[in-house]
C-alpha cells in the first residue's frame, strides 16, 4: 500500500512497484491508510510523513497498535525530515527511502531499483513493536555519569611508562613502530559494530544499555545517507550514557564514546601522533555499501591485535562485514552475530554465521550484556 497525499507520488511510486510485480493499493493520508490496512491487509506500506488529516507518524503509531505491518518511510532530505524518520524507525518502521527532489519523475526513475529492493526486503522483515525509551530524569542521570572514566582504562593510562629520550636517531620504521606502541597504550580495545536495514531501532535497543564507564570505545558503521547519520548521532546522544558523535573528521578513540560513521564516506581506524583515531575517507569503489563494515574492520586489524577487537554484526541486507569479521574471528578476535529471532533482516548476521565467523550468536536484547561481560577479561589483553 502506497500512502501519500501527492497524486503524482502515488502514481509514480505505485507504477514502479506494479512494474516490479507487486499488487499495489493507494491511500491519500494516514486516516485513509488505517481503513485500507484492515481492508487489504498489505504485506508492506510505504508511508509519507507530512500529510493532511493524519500525518505519517500518527498513522504509524496506530498501525503498530492495531495491525503491525512492515513500513518503509518516504522521507524528505531535510534535518527535520531526518529526525522525523528516525522517530518513525524507533516506532517500528523497518526502513526508509529518500523522497525524490527536482524533476520528480526523473529522480524516482533513478531510485526505482532501491525502492523495489527495500520494499521486497521489508516484506520479509520482522516487525518489532516500540519500547519505552529513557525518561528525561534518566537521561539527566546518564549525562551526569558520562565523564566517569573506566577503571581499567584509567589504570592503563596512569601506569604507562614515561617516554625516554632515544639514545640514537630512530629510523622511519622504528618511529612508526614506536608510535603504534604508544597508540596501543591509549587504546585497550575497540568494539566495531556493523548494521544496515533495521539498524536504527536495533541500535536504540542496544547502545543505551552500555554503562557510562564502558571501557572500550564503540565504532558503528550504519548504512545510511549523511543527512541521517548526523541526525542519528544527535538522537543517540540523547539516549545513551556514553557520548555519541558522528565521524565527520579525524577523532581520537576515547573510552566512554560511541562513534557513528558519516554517511557518504567510509570509516577507518588509524594511528595519528601516537593515538588511535577514527576518520572518514572517500567511499571505496570496490565495496557496495557505505560506510563499509569490511573497510572499518580491516583497518582495525591492520592496526590493533585481534585480542583487542570485538566485532558485532547486526541486522541488515547483504553481506557487508562478513568477510572481515570472519578474518577477525580466525585470528583470535571476538565476534558476535545477532540471532535470527530478533534480526529485522537476517542477511548480514546470517552471512557471518554461515562463514563460520560468529563466535557468539545472541538476540539483540542480550548484546549489551555480552559486551559488558567480556570487558573484565579483555581490558588487560596483551598485544
Amino acid at each position: 500500500m502506497v500512502v501519500d497525499d501527492s497524486a503524482l507520488m502515488r502514481r509514480l511510486v505505485g507504477g514502479v512497484l506494479t512494474e516490479a510485480g507487486c499488487e499495489v493499493h493507494l491511500a491519500r493520508n494516514g486516516a485513509e491508510a488505517l481503513v485500507e490496512l484492515e481492508r487489504w491487509e498489505p504485506d508492506v506500506v510505504t508511508l509519507d510523513i507530512n500529510m493532511p488529516e493524519m500525518d505519517g507518524l500518527t498513522a504509524l503509531s496506530l498501525m503498530m497498535q492495531t495491525r503491525p505491518t512492515p513500513v518503509v518511510m518516504v522521507s524528505s532530505l531535510t534535518a527535520k525530515g531526518a529526525m522525523a524518520t528516525l522517530e518513525a524507525m524507533a516506532m517500528g518502521a523497518v526502513d526508509f527511502i529518500e523522497k525524490p527532489g527536482g524533476t520528480m519523475s526523473v529522480s524516482l526513475g533513478d531510485m526505482g531499483p532501491v525502492l523495489v529492493a527495500k520494499v521486497k526486503a521489508a516484506a520479509r522483515a520482522k516487525v518489532r513493536r516500540p519500547v519505552n525509551r529513557a525518561t528525561p530524569e534518566r537521561r539527566a542521570t546518564q549525562a551526569s555519569t558520562r565523564t566517569a572514566p573506566a577503571a581499567a582504562t584509567r589504570a592503563a593510562r596512569d601506569t604507562a611508562p614515561n617516554a625516554q629520550p632515544a639514545a640514537a636517531p630512530a629510523s622511519a620504521a622504528q618511529r612508526l613502530k614506536a608510535a603504534r606502541a604508544t597508540a596501543l597504550l591509549h587504546c585497550p580495545g575497540v568494539v566495531l559494530v556493523g548494521v544496515s536495514t533495521g539498524g536504527p531501532r536495533t541500535l536504540e535497543d542496544i547502545l543505551p544499555q552500555l554503562p557510562a564507564n564502558f571501557p572500550w570505545p564503540v565504532v558503528v558503521a550504519q548504512h545510511m545517507p549523511s543527512y541521517f547519520t548526523s541526525a542519528f548521532a544527535v538522537r543517540m546522544n540523547g539516549l545513551c550514557a556514553l557520548r555519541v558523535a558522528e565521524v565527520d573528521a579525524v577523532k581520537p578513540l576515547m573510552p566512554g564514546h560511541i562513534y557513528i560513521g558519516r554517511g557518504g564516506t567510509d570509516m577507518i581506524l588509524a594511528e595519528r601522533l601516537g593515538r588511535v583515531v577514527v576518520m572518514p575517507q572517500a567511499e571505496s569503489p570496490t565495496h557496495p555499501w557505505h560506510p563499509s563494515v569490511d573497510v572499518m574492520v580491516d583497518s582495525a586489524l591492520d592496526l590493533l591485535p585481534p585480542a583487542r577487537i570485538i566485532g558485532v554484526q547486526l541486522t541488515g541486507m547483504g553481506y557487508d562485514g562478513a568477510a572481515a569479521m570472519t578474518r577477525l574471528h580466525q585470528r583470535g578476535g571476538r565476534t558476535l552475530a545477532e540471532s535470527e529471532d530478533t534480526a529485522v533482516v537476517f542477511g548480514m548476521p546470517a552471512e557471518l554465521i554461515q562463514r563460520g565467523g560468529a563466535g557468539v550468536v545472541k538476540p539483540c536484547h542480550e548484546v549489551a550484556a555480552q559486551l559488558t561481560a567480556w570487558m573484565p577479561a579483555l581490558s588487560w589483553a596483551k598485544a
